[in-house]
């Protein structure tokens, strides 16, 4: 159990921290203090709001880990700002559907005010514990709501980092205009993929441009599509696919040294050694999915899921050099270009 206790009149902090099993809880408060007791004829100050909610990890990885990190941190900001307590927890649910119904069990029954799941099969499983408690259900990082089954439920809403799908395929004509064939690398057991694939699919149809669809369920599963596709493809494009992030630093370092530029859903695979993306800022969409917890806790009303501007292109420069890539090209296709090298 980790606490973190900010008194507004105080000019000192105190933070312990004790393990927790395999979910840690972290108790932001901000209230007035007074150093000499208040006099009987005053009246006693309003207990400062509590709040308990729930962070429910699908399973980790960078992607996943920058969204809690932006949630968790606006939390603590709000608390600080506002003199009000934050207690929130975390669970990870290790991608497995049995471990997060658990999970959600757990969480309606300790009564908590909220729950922020993070992935679509969080947020599955989460709407659907809660379906009777009615508790708000605040998701984060989901591509397409609607074919989630995550839309027209009055207690769930969230955060949308929907992929424009035909923005990523223009990129790679932009820097290889002569492509022939391109690799569509993704998990069918991915309800974000679904959508993003399609659409890629039927945009390199309109350009007579082949593909060789590769899937995968877990990483020995996708390193092997991954390695299969070299030798066959120009290009790999993955949407905002979990199962294939998972393994997105060794899937990136498999198609840079055959030549093959990645094209990727996240800016988290990039900064793994993917070659570029367009898309939302993970750390921007953290804060926004606090902000709207909050929001519904405070005023009881849970408006319609958000989503998040994209349009932000992200290239590692140190990919670009080892495929002898100029990427110039992508000045003219988004309002801003990102440069970043491979995370350590």
């Amino acid at each position: 159990m980790k606490k973190f206790v900010a008194v507004m009149s105080a000019a000192a902090m105190l933070a312990s921290l004790t393990a927790c099993g395999s979910a840690d809880s972290t108790a932001v408060s901000s209230a007035s203090a007074s150093s000499a007791p208040a006099a009987s004829s005053e009246a006693a100050e309003p207990a400062a709001k509590s709040y308990r909610i729930a962070v429910v990890q699908q399973l980790d990885h960078a992607s996943l880990d920058q969204i809690r990190t932006a949630i968790e941190a606006e939390l603590d900001a709000k608390a600080a700002e506002k003199g009000i307590t934050i207690e929130y927890k975390d669970f990870n649910g290790q991608n497995d559907a049995t471990t997060l119904n658990q999970i959600g069990t757990q969480v309606v029954s300790d009564q908590y005010d909220a729950v922020i799941p993070i992935a679509t099969l969080a947020a599955q499983c989460m709407a659907t514990a809660c379906a009777d408690s009615k508790t708000p259900v605040i998701y984060a990082a989901i591509s397409d709501p609607a074919a989630a089954d995550l839309t027209d439920i009055d207690y769930v809403t969230g955060t949308s980092d929907a992929l424009n799908t035909e923005s990523v395929m223009n990129m790679m004509l932009a820097v290889n205009p002569e492509i022939k064939t391109v690799g569509l690398l993704y998990s069918n057991s991915e309800a974000n993929s679904q959508t993003p694939i399609a659409e890629a699919k039927a945009y390199l149809d309109s350009k007579g441009i082949a593909y060789v669809e590769k899937t995968g369920n877990t990483n020995d599963e996708v390193m092997t599509a991954a390695a299969s596709l070299v030798g066959q493809v120009d290009a790999v494009f993955t949407p905002t696919d979990n199962v294939v992030m998972a393994a997105a630093a060794a899937v990136s370092d498999t198609l840079t040294k055959g030549g093959i530029p990645f094209y990727t859903g996240a800016d988290s695979f990039v900064t793994a050694g993917a070659f570029a993306t367009c898309g939302v800022n993970y750390t921007d969409l953290g804060t926004y999915t606090a902000d709207m917890a909050l929001d519904i806790l405070e005023t009881g009303t849970v408006p319609a899921y958000h989503v998040m501007d994209g349009g932000i292109i992200t290239v590692n420069t140190e990919t670009a050099a080892a495929l002898g890539i100029d990427y110039a090209a992508f000045n003219e296709l988004a309002g801003q270009v990102v440069e970043v090298t491979t995370a350590e």
